[in-house]
């Protein structure tokens, strides 16, 4: 079905806003079919629509397919984004196909990131450099066999408002048939430019994308990623809670709530907001939960009790909901449990379930995303911006911030520079944040590995038990204590892995992964094992493990790391020295995650690495 029939269908059926969800195809296998159950839950809420990203060139493009053809089966109208940079024609029409052939009837038509610097950058085919041009493309070659939306930016993709407007315009001329914004957190500022959007004649139907804060540092890394406007009054809320995870995101619940309703309100003068888009990032308890609080949620039988139809509530360590449209996992295993044998032996009326969410397990990264490793079977594990290429940057941003390095050692002075902490720009490619003040704690220690030629990337020092409050390794809900395990991710030379290698033999305790460029994986731990190293026990709850080490997340990480040697080098003409030698770096160095179990001693993983 195509979105706006099912718009048209819910408007004349409800005067309930109508709203869509969008995923992404998660990075690996497990996460992949967990993400299923997730889909299969979600749909229960009644969206108008499900959406499914599109990485930039197609880098995800059998895995989107996957997960459109499964969002059809769970909803019959699936939007695919489809983008067009560095997308050959014959790729496009083969997504297209492919979509048509399943189902698929809805295209969100963007155009996405060059995959490298703009100076560099040649477009695959020159017909495919603006969204516009794959809206006409799709009408001329499909007709009104899809659907077509664009997207839009509120907050600005550029310092032209009017031309924004225009290119908009241009878009919708083109033949789309709906728009989708891109997430904002200013109410007030999206009416304005909506109203402008309005004025110009633009008519079809207008989803808000909204993105439920999840935590604090993913919000100030989606803010700054998607160069969105923030309000004052939503960081002075933000900053005295931002140590507390299950605040913030109990925070962003109601926040989201609060602009929902601001938005579609009809007291407000101006265009009236009758589609919400949610960024779910593939996670379903803080979208769920809007919903229960906006009562959008009503509209479909879950279980059934007592002549009422209900959702199964789907956080079961959260106060029983207001809504008479909600039942708590206990509740609904008791509406369908045989009587007590003493009754007639007849058992509770006949009830229609989907699965709820998994009832008093311990939390997971899901719940309290705590740094770039979570686990692999997580449906939301590797998340990023789509349509980003791996740097987001220009090539005179590349330039400025790391130079042209033409040397081995210009690259050991670039890993240096950002440890000494030179300035707030001194950054490398794998690290584009000033150096954290875990990190300060054991920095002498980061800077002689990396001046032994072992350029560090990531790390984390011990921590034997502290206040889940505290203003440095502190995560998760008040009143907890939290413990850390050391670990340390360098590139490093083949001899180095060798030399490694062959001292972990005799150190029990240390447990490592390497891989390269080829896609090899070296360790020393059992296919199965992983290396929990951030846990936390809290009251009321189960031990949480938010940061977890394990073959299959390691793997797409080194994926990604080695990825953006490549990026870094494209910024580059291919004759270059610099070019040359981000590329030859790429293709012998080895990415090594070094763990050590004995967290009661702060030095044991740096007296290993550092022994000669």
């Amino acid at each position: 079905m195509k979105l706006t029939e099912g718009i048209s269908r819910h408007v004349a059926s409800t005067s309930t806003p109508y709203y869509t969800l969008e995923f992404f195809p998660p990075r690996t296998d497990s996460g992949f079919e967990n993400l299923l159950a997730r889909l299969s839950r979600l749909s229960v809420v009644n969206p108008v629509g499900l959406s499914i990203t599109w990485g930039a060139g197609g880098s995800t493009k059998q895995r989107s397919l996957d997960l459109a053809e499964a969002t059809q089966r769970e909803n019959p109208v699936t939007i695919l984004h489809l983008t067009c940079t560095n997308m050959e024609r014959a790729m496009l029409d083969d997504a297209l196909d492919s979509a048509k052939a399943r189902g698929v009837r809805n295209i969100l038509a963007l155009r996405g990131d060059p995959p490298r610097g703009e100076e560099y950058w040649i477009p695959c085919d020159p017909q495919f450099q603006h969204a516009s041009d794959l809206v006409k493309y799709i009408r001329q070659r499909h007709g009104d066999e899809f659907c077509i939306g664009v997207a839009a930016y509120p907050d600005g993709h550029s310092f032209d408002e009017d031309a924004e407007l225009a290119n908009l315009k241009t878009k919708v001329e083109a033949g789309a048939d709906f728009i989708i914004t891109q997430l904002f957190y200013d109410a007030d500022g999206f009416l304005i430019w909506l109203r402008k959007v309005r004025e110009i004649g633009i008519e079809v139907p207008v989803l808000a994308g909204v993105m439920p804060i999840q935590s604090y540092a993913s919000f100030l890394r989606m803010t700054k990623l998607c160069a969105s406007r923030v309000p004052p009054s939503l960081i002075a809320s933000l900053e005295p809670i931002r140590h507390d995870d299950e605040a913030v995101k109990d925070f962003g619940v109601d926040f989201a709530t609060d602009m929902i309703r601001t938005i579609t309100s009809k007291k407000h003068n101006g265009p009236i907001v009758q589609g919400v888009h949610f960024c779910t990032l593939n996670l379903e308890k803080s979208t769920w939960r809007i919903l229960d609080k906006l009562g959008w949620i009503g509209t479909t039988s879950h279980v059934l009790d007592e002549g009422k139809n209900r959702l199964i509530q789907p956080d079961a360590n959260a106060p029983p909901s207001s809504s008479s449209l909600l039942i708590t996992p206990q509740d609904a295993a008791s509406a369908v449990a045989p009587k007590d044998a003493n009754d007639t032996g007849s058992i509770a009326p006949t009830t229609t379930t989907l699965p709820a969410l998994p009832a008093n397990q311990a939390a997971t990264w899901d719940d309290f995303p705590n740094g770039r490793f979570g686990s692999a079977d997580s449906a939301a594990f590797g998340v990023r911006d789509p349509y980003k290429n791996e740097l987001g940057m220009t090539t005179s941003e590349v330039h400025r911030l790391w130079g042209q390095p033409e040397t081995i050692a210009d690259l050991n002075a670039l890993f240096l520079k950002h440890l000494r902490g030179h300035s707030p720009f001194s950054t490398t490619p794998w690290s584009p944040n000033p150096i954290a003040a875990e990190t300060m704690l054991i920095l002498p220690r980061l800077i002689e590995i990396t001046s032994r030629g072992n350029w560090t990337v990531a790390s984390q020092p011990a921590v034997d038990c502290v206040r889940s409050d505290d203003e440095v390794f502190g995560w998760g809900p008040k009143d907890g204590f939290v413990f850390q395990k050391a670990f340390c991710e360098f590139f490093c030379e083949p001899n180095t892995l060798e030399q490694l290698k062959e001292k972990a033999t005799i150190v029990d305790t240390v447990k490592f992964f390497a891989g390269n460029a080829k896609g090899e994986i070296v360790t020393n731990m059992a296919l199965g094992e992983s290396n929990a190293v951030t846990w936390g026990v809290f009251p009321g709850k189960e031990v949480m493990q938010p940061t977890v080490i394990e073959r299959a997340a390691f793997q797409a990480w080194a994926e990604e790391a080695f990825g953006i040697w490549s990026e870094w080098a494209l910024f580059f003409p291919p004759a270059s020295t610099t070019r040359q030698l981000l590329e030859r770096v790429r293709d012998e160095r080895w990415l090594v995650s070094v763990c050590h179990h004995d967290f009661k001693n702060p030095e044991s993983l740096w007296d290993f690495l550092l022994e000669t």
